[in-house]
């Protein structure tokens, strides 16, 4: 496969973060002094539209693999567009709500939708590294979308909040004109599968224990997220005497780190084993970032700040290899024909860490101190190690279910008299019966002529 797909994807991911750059920084005083909504007020519609998003991404995923993750993605990629260019009309609570809901919604599936797209147009051994790309691409599009908020918060006016929330809009339309030059992709290949009547090849989402068990670890690694962002410019201003500007130069560093080495750190990525080691490396990394933070509590300005660089250093080190890790994973632990549903759940991970980090990093770092960083330290090191047996039982329930699956007649066992029954392949919904061995059998066979969106 030539380069094009992964390009086009690079830019389409590039458009929308650049919307999403300006977004973020103007949205919120967009909300509270153009559209008049009190902060309260804005906060609680946010909860409750990224509650709607968690819950949609798994059959807007369902959704891609089904019709085709192409269409879908475009679909979703104008949706968001949409939905953006609704904020425009916010005039009371209700309507921002709906608006928000929208947006999440679309945001969820959006997410779930490319990444089933990435994984029917890119080989499996070269989808971490391209993740690693495309999260350089996010980084750096943020940087550039955050600088034009920037400049709309400088000029202060109506006007310009608008125009920074119509750019979002636009870049969004423009990813999915992007997304829409991506050759269709073909379902992924599979041979029949036999199993017992009213049984499915694979359970439903929540009933597949091991890939629920690793969805469940990754949110507690992804308590990082609201560190940099919330938690270190509270502690700064609160427990040491560094500067208050530190913090925003702890988010460029990040930023800046992220765009230069994630492709770097990924290339060591290439499958479940090394997945795991680049998940328990992060473990002990934040662990160490964790006791470094700690050491800044009451130091004096200059101290302070170097503590708080090192320990920003070990903070993204630690991002990188969990990154790399947990894309490996939530690709090779799913089934290849259900890639867009498994997506929409793990990427629930990251929605349950945003939901709950707040409250419990507050809590556990701003309350109790330096108990509180080696308690989280630790908590990352035992989610980190965990995940092997975890990803191991879901890697062993993935290839029980393989072994079921033949390219041609199968025999089945527990004839009497020597004699082999064969059952023949059928479309789904037909049963082929075997009255020798009593058992009835549904043989699976995925319909190649389903058109792409």
């Amino acid at each position: 496969m030539t380069n094009r797909p992964q390009r086009s994807l690079a830019l389409a991911q590039l458009a929308n973060s650049v919307g999403d750059g300006a977004f973020y920084t103007t949205s919120a005083l967009y909300f509270t002094r153009v559209a008049g909504l009190g902060p309260a007020r804005v906060g609680l519609g946010l909860t409750l539209a990224w509650a709607v998003g968690s819950l949609v991404g798994v059959p807007l995923g369902r959704v891609a693999d089904r019709c085709g993750p192409r269409g879908t993605s475009v679909l979703l990629a104008a949706a968001t567009s949409a939905a953006v260019g609704s904020f425009l009309l916010v005039q009371g609570f209700a309507v921002f709500v709906a608006a928000a809901c929208a947006y999440t919604a679309a945001q969820s599936g959006l997410a779930a939708a490319r990444q089933a797209l990435l994984a029917r147009l890119v080989p499996a051994g070269e989808r971490t590294g391209l993740l690693a790309r495309l999260q350089s691409t996010l980084n750096g599009g943020l940087a550039v979308g955050a600088a034009l908020g920037g400049f709309a918060l400088s000029v202060g006016t109506a006007a310009a909040y608008r125009g920074a929330l119509a750019l979002d809009a636009a870049c969004f339309l423009g990813c999915a004109l992007l997304l829409l030059r991506l050759p269709r992709a073909a379902p992924p290949a599979a041979a029949p599968a036999v199993a017992v009547v009213g049984q499915a090849r694979h359970p439903g989402i929540l009933r597949d224990r091991p890939y629920v068990l690793v969805t469940l670890l990754n949110a507690v690694l992804m308590l990082r997220l609201p560190l940099l962002s919330l938690v270190l410019p509270l502690w700064i201003t609160e427990r040491t005497e560094a500067p208050a500007w530190l913090a925003s130069g702890l988010f460029v560093l990040n930023t800046l780190a992220v765009t230069l080495f994630q492709v770097r750190a990924a290339r060591t990525v290439s499958g479940l084993g090394s997945a795991l080691r680049a998940l328990r490396r992060s473990g002990v990394v934040m662990l160490a970032c964790c006791a470094v933070f700690a050491l800044s509590a009451g130091r004096s300005a200059g101290p302070a700040a170097a503590v708080l660089v090192a320990g920003a250093v070990l903070q993204v080190i630690a991002e990188m290899q969990q990154s790399a890790g947990s894309w490996q994973l939530s690709f090779d632990l799913a089934p290849a024909d259900r890639v867009g549903e498994y997506q929409g759940f793990f990427g629930t991970s990251v929605t349950v860490a945003r939901t709950l980090g707040p409250l419990v990093l507050t809590t556990l770092l701003l309350d109790w101190g330096t108990p509180g960083w080696l308690l989280l330290g630790a908590l990352m090191v035992v989610a980190a190690y965990a995940t092997g047996p975890a990803a191991r039982w879901a890697d062993g329930r993935e290839a029980r279910h393989s072994r079921g699956w033949s390219a041609g007649p199968q025999p089945a066992t527990g004839l009497g008299g020597g004699e082999v029954a064969q059952l023949r392949v059928l479309k789904p919904s037909r049963v082929a019966y075997c009255p020798e061995s009593l058992v009835t059998t549904m043989v699976c066979v995925p319909d190649a002529s389903t058109p792409e969106v």
